[in-house]
């Protein structure tokens, strides 16, 4: 069985999913549906991990594990950090690429 045919569990971390929970909130102040429309798509992309995990870049950063973790970026400025453990997919955070750098220290 190649990696085309897995398929992986994914979950989320609690403090993750509060994290979009906070990126919704933010955005909804401004439009309900953008925040609708951004919660929908980070749920699909968070979803799609469930297939061809590997194909996302590994997020390197020096304060982390090398090789540890891996980036996906959804709706343009948000990126979910995930790493891969046998079949299954870890969600460890949500956070906007806007935001600098040291304040997303998962």
């Amino acid at each position: 069985m190649d990696d085309v045919d897995i398929e992986y569990q994914v979950i989320v971390d609690p403090a993750a999913n509060d994290r979009m929970g906070e990126h919704f909130e933010f955005l909804a102040r401004v439009s309900v549906n953008a925040a609708g429309n951004l919660l929908d798509v980070l749920i699909s992309d968070i979803q799609s991990l469930n297939h061809l995990p590997y194909r996302n870049p590994i997020y390197d950063r020096p304060y982390l594990q090398a090789g540890k973790y891996r980036y996906m970026v959804s709706c343009e400025r948000y990126r979910i950090v995930y790493q891969i453990e046998e079949s299954v997919v870890y969600v460890d955070d949500i956070q906007d690429c806007r935001q600098a750098d040291f304040n997303n220290i998962l």
